[in-house]
Parts: structure tokens; C-alpha cells; sequence
């Protein structure tokens, strides 16, 4: 009962992750429980840190959860590793094998996954009406398992899975199909070869490449034509190498950006019991890209 008041008074939770300091998890979440009205503490727990050098992870989610935190965010690279250390899965998690949200509550650990839900999402609103028959999949890692059934789920007849690692490849072709038998999955190893064989409708980076670090493309820019719909889930920088170039050959496009807003509105509403504003928390996450002399005017 204690917890359930608490639940409805305020938002107590935390990212754990590695090199975190650049997130805008914990802004959304912050700005999103303050415009509702709910005392709000967000904490970011870089494992990274010189305070946290020591701690393992078992040890930084006993130490949330005896703080009495809601729950936690988890990041890079410990959405595989958390499970172990939870009492429950919700479907999406089973499905996935992946944790990115953690619920406490009556004395239960419950792991979820949202960012299926987060992509798929942005894909309804973002590409409504897109050719569905086929995409191709670059990336079969933790955020490319929760992508590829998010494709499922948003009507891809046939998906085609690539890799660097073709077992990994594979090995979530076979996942996908197991879970979502109305899907065709198949793993390839030559792009090139796939388009000129049976050129796919769109497709989604689910690979590091387009980060600001990593800058470049997964895919050769001369198989981009404009009939093809893509979509990226790299969001820093935001327009990336392949949005970038996929635009200006006008395709449609689907940033990064409405994954990592609708993950965190999903996490938010477990994390609450309450529905969230996507536009609210699309505009907070918009604000980082702001002036720095436009910063002020976000503070509440």
C-alpha cells in the first residue's frame, strides 16, 4: 500500500549503463512526471564512474531497489545480463531476450522491453502506409532483436537479417520466426546480392555505424533509391550519414529519435502507472537540440 502511494506522488528511478552522461532518458522522464504534477528524482548511474569502479551490476540494482526507487532504465551493455537478477519477464522481455526497464514493485523485479514498443510505435506514426512486404535488417544485437519483431508486428511479410556475425544473423532469423510465424525471416550475407535479387521495400539500421563516433553507413549508398522507405535508430547525431543521404534521394525516412522518445514513454507509464504525453516528451527530447542560450527557456 506504502508503494502504490508512492507510485502516485512521485518518480523515483535511474539509467544504469555505461558512458550514459549524453542520455536524454532521464530529462523526458524527469520533465514528463514534473509537468504531471509528481516529485520526480532521476539518477544517472554511469558504471563508469570512479564511485561505482567496484560495484557490479547486482549490486547497483539491490542498491536502487532498497532506495526505494520505482525502477530503473538499463542501457549498454547490461540489457542481457539484468535478467538474471529479475523475478519476472514481461512478454515483450521473453520474446526479446533483452531488458531495458525494471519495475520494483511489491517486493518483485519485473523486466520489461520497450523498445519494441518504442520502434514500433514510431514506425505506425512515422511510415504509416509504407510498403511492407519486405526490409532488410542491418544489425542482429540487442536493439536489432527488439527491432526486427517490432517489424513483425508492424506487417513485414518477409524479413531479411544482416550481420557482420552471420550466426548471430541467423540466430535471429530462426528467433523471430519462432515468435512470429505469419514473418518469412531469412539471414543474408551480401547485400548487394539481395538487391539484385529481390530489392526490399525498406530498411532499418540497427548497427553503431552513423553514430558521431562511428560516423559512415551499414549499407553502399548507391542500393538507396527513392522508392525505398529507411529508417535508423541512431539518434546522436540525429540526421545521420543514411537519413541524410536517403533524404536527399527521397525516400521516406524515419529518424532515431521516435524510437527514443516512445521507449521512454512506454518505461514512464510502467514506471508511473501513468499515461504519458509523447508530444511533451518528443518536445524535451527536441530541446537538447536547441541553443545553448535557449536552454534557460526549458526550466520549469
Amino acid at each position: 500500500m506504502e508503494n502504490a502511494q508512492t507510485r502516485e506522488d512521485s518518480l523515483l528511478a535511474g539509467l544504469i549503463g555505461q558512458g550514459i552522461a549524453l542520455s536524454r532518458t532521464p530529462l523526458m522522464q524527469m520533465q514528463e512526471a514534473r509537468a504531471q504534477g509528481l516529485f520526480t528524482t532521476y539518477k544517472k548511474l554511469d558504471m563508469d564512474a570512479p564511485q561505482r569502479k567496484d560495484m557490479t551490476l547486482a549490486q547497483m540494482v539491490s542498491a536502487a531497489e532498497a532506495a526505494g526507487f520505482d525502477g530503473l532504465n538499463i542501457t549498454y551493455p547490461y540489457k542481457i545480463d539484468v535478467i538474471d537478477l529479475l523475478d519476472e519477464l514481461s512478454e515483450n522481455a521473453r520474446a526479446v531476450g533483452a531488458v531495458n526497464t525494471v519495475v520494483f514493485e511489491n517486493g518483485k523485479r519485473t523486466g520489461h522491453n520497450t523498445d519494441m514498443w518504442g520502434f514500433a510505435e514510431s514506425f505506425r506514426r512515422g511510415l504509416d502506409g509504407a510498403d511492407t512486404r519486405h526490409a532488410l535488417l542491418l544489425g542482429a544485437g540487442g536493439a536489432g532483436v527488439a527491432v526486427a519483431h517490432a517489424l513483425a508486428d508492424c506487417g513485414v511479410q518477409t524479413l531479411s537479417i544482416f550481420d557482420t556475425d552471420p550466426a548471430r544473423a541467423e540466430g535471429l532469423a530462426k528467433l523471430v520466426a519462432s515468435n512470429r510465424p505469419g514473418t518469412k525471416t531469412q539471414a543474408v550475407s551480401d547485400i548487394a546480392a539481395l538487391f539484385a535479387e529481390g530489392r526490399p521495400n525498406g530498411v532499418v539500421n540497427c548497427t553503431p555505424m552513423g553514430m558521431a563516433k562511428l560516423p559512415g553507413m551499414a549499407i553502399d549508398e548507391d542500393l538507396i533509391e527513392a522508392d525505398l522507405w529507411v529508417a535508423d535508430i541512431v539518434y546522436f547525431p540525429l540526421e545521420t550519414q543514411l537519413i541524410a543521404t536517403a533524404r536527399a534521394k527521397g525516400c521516406r525516412v524515419l529518424p532515431g529519435s521516435g524510437m527514443a522518445v516512445f521507449q521512454a514513454v512506454r518505461a514512464f507509464e510502467l514506471f508511473t502507472g501513468r499515461p504519458a504525453d509523447p508530444v511533451r516528451m518528443k518536445a524535451t527530447f527536441d530541446a537538447f537540440d536547441q541553443p545553448a542560450q535557449d536552454a534557460g527557456n526549458t526550466k520549469r
